[in-house]
């Protein structure tokens, strides 16, 4: 039979004289861990957000919280069906021609990773640009960015990132088996025709343009908010200023440093094709270093809130030795202050008011 006209043994040419090996044992636990240490973690992150959430609801928060919940509502998602199959795949010692003889599976496989791979990215990028708009455009935000439309959002993110997962199905590509056995993707090994290529291309220039979009609404963010704390002479700001600060930090490294080596990889295949000199273990380390971003992005947004920085900072001053200083009581919520402070700053009522407090001082 031709493996290049059934369907069911599409995935199967690359099982064949395979050079990447995996600890079966060691695979096994990494995976399990990787899975129960991500459920967990966005399960805590949800019920955090959710809260929080009821909370503001009503607020300049609410479309934040909206689309950190979506955020982290896929990532839980991902581990639960993508850490499942892999579990199985590792249970049945990766025996694919076994229980994959209709390629189903790998198919189910290689869409959830590319969905799962790409949503998160995506709707980082919408929430830097909701940010970066509420900072710098405060009044726009408030009228313009409201709950139904962040919900919009959400569903346009989701069915986009789903139209390209499905892209080869429709086109009648196979997702093909990796060559560690573990995994479906794209075509990653004697890559010839341009379809494929195509496919590579795609889904890591969608990825880098997510990120470049996400570093520079948050750079854009985070120097308006700087230069808000010098120009303001409201000390309450300056709490609310540092927790956004450094969000938006942690948030930019921890996606640049876990999908970067992927996405590169992935772009290097494309453009390389069959002349390509990416190995099995290159992509696979890349490919648990983009796991890791699912893990890590959670405690983002569970660690570094006010309530915990102003702990470590008090912890940080004991440790020193030194007098811990009287902290000014943060807000109740971040940005809506930093809406609030932006505001003021723009107001041209505002600094009107603060040219004329001189004079005033003077007359009297």
């Amino acid at each position: 039979m031709n493996s290049s006209k059934s369907p069911g043994l599409a995935g199967f040419g690359i099982l064949k004289n395979t050079t990447c090996h995996t600890e079966k044992k060691i695979s096994v636990f990494f995976s399990i861990i990787f899975m129960t240490v991500g459920i967990l973690s966005n399960s805590l992150a949800i019920a955090i957000l959710m809260k929080a959430y009821q909370r503001f609801r009503q607020k300049s928060k609410a479309s934040f919280l909206l689309l950190a919940s979506g955020l982290v509502i896929t990532d839980l998602f991902g581990h639960l069906i993508n850490g499942a199959i892999a579990v199985f795949v590792y249970a049945s010692d990766k025996d694919w021609i076994r229980f994959n003889q209709s390629n189903i599976l790998c198919s189910v496989f290689g869409i959830c990773m590319v969905f799962f791979g790409l949503c998160p990215l995506f709707l980082g990028s919408v929430m830097a640009v909701e940010r970066c708009i509420g900072v710098t455009k405060p009044i726009f935000h408030s009228t313009k960015m409201t709950s139904k439309h962040v919900k919009m959002m959400l569903t346009m993110v989701c069915l986009f990132a789903v139209l390209i997962a499905l892209l080869p199905i429709v086109r009648f590509r196979a997702y093909q088996i990796q060559a560690s056995r573990t995994w479906c993707f794209y075509k990653t090994e004697h890559v010839e025709d341009w379809e494929d290529r195509f496919y590579l291309l795609l889904f890591s220039c969608l990825g880098l343009l997510a990120l470049a979009i996400s570093f520079l609404c948050n750079a854009v963010t985070g120097i308006t908010l700087l230069r808000v704390k010098f120009k303001s002479q409201q000390r309450q700001g300056r709490s609310h200023h540092f927790e956004m600060i450094i969000q938006l930090l942690a948030i930019m490294c921890v996606s640049c440093i876990c999908w970067s080596p992927f996405l590169v990889t992935m772009a290097r295949i494309g453009i390389n094709a069959s002349r390509s000199k990416e190995t099995c273990e290159t992509i696979l380390f890349a490919l648990r270093m983009a796991t890791w971003n699912q893990i890590l992005d959670p405690w983002v947004y569970i660690l570094l809130r006010k309530a915990v920085l102003k702990n470590l900072y008090k912890i940080t001053r004991g440790c020193c030795g030194m007098h811990i200083i009287n902290l000014h009581m943060w807000e109740l919520s971040s940005i809506k202050n930093s809406l609030k402070v932006a505001a003021i700053s723009e107001s041209p009522v505002s600094s009107k008011q603060i040219n004329l407090q001189p004079l005033s001082s003077t007359g009297q």
